[in-house]
């Protein structure tokens, strides 16, 4: 499975990216939503992590772009905020991703997540 990790913060896609090479995943990073826009039209990627606050283009808008393409709207998508999560609760693209999740990351709860997800997305492409 190859997974394309979004966050401006390099702290952060070391830390997501070492705990998705623990589960035995590979991954990409991106340091903002056009970087991994760019990414997603080249690669092929089983599922995006992206965070919300980032300069040139913010997790709401990438997630708005991904779900308009038609190679990459099917692909689940998890994300991360440090922001209230029930602020979020009205911000209609985010009714498309799969997860929401609150940063810092309990490591414990996206262990579980991503092995949840993957293996649905399996599933699905191999029906």
């Amino acid at each position: 499975m190859h997974i394309l990790v979004v966050d401006d913060k390099a702290a952060v896609r070391e830390k997501v990216g070492g705990l998705l090479t623990q589960l035995g995943y590979t991954y990409e990073c991106a340091n903002n939503g056009l970087d991994a826009l760019e990414k997603a039209q080249v690669q092929t990627f089983n599922l995006y992590i992206i965070d919300h606050l980032m300069p040139v283009m913010n997790g709401i808008q990438l997630i708005k772009n991904l779900k308009s393409k038609q190679e990459t709207a099917n692909i689940p998508v998890i994300f991360m905020t440090t922001q209230d999560l029930n602020s979020l609760h009205n911000v209609k693209e985010l009714k498309q991703c799969q997860e929401i999740i609150a940063k810092p990351i309990n490591e414990e709860t996206f262990f579980q997540l991503i092995n949840k997800l993957l293996v649905e997305n399996s599933l699905v492409h191999s029906l």
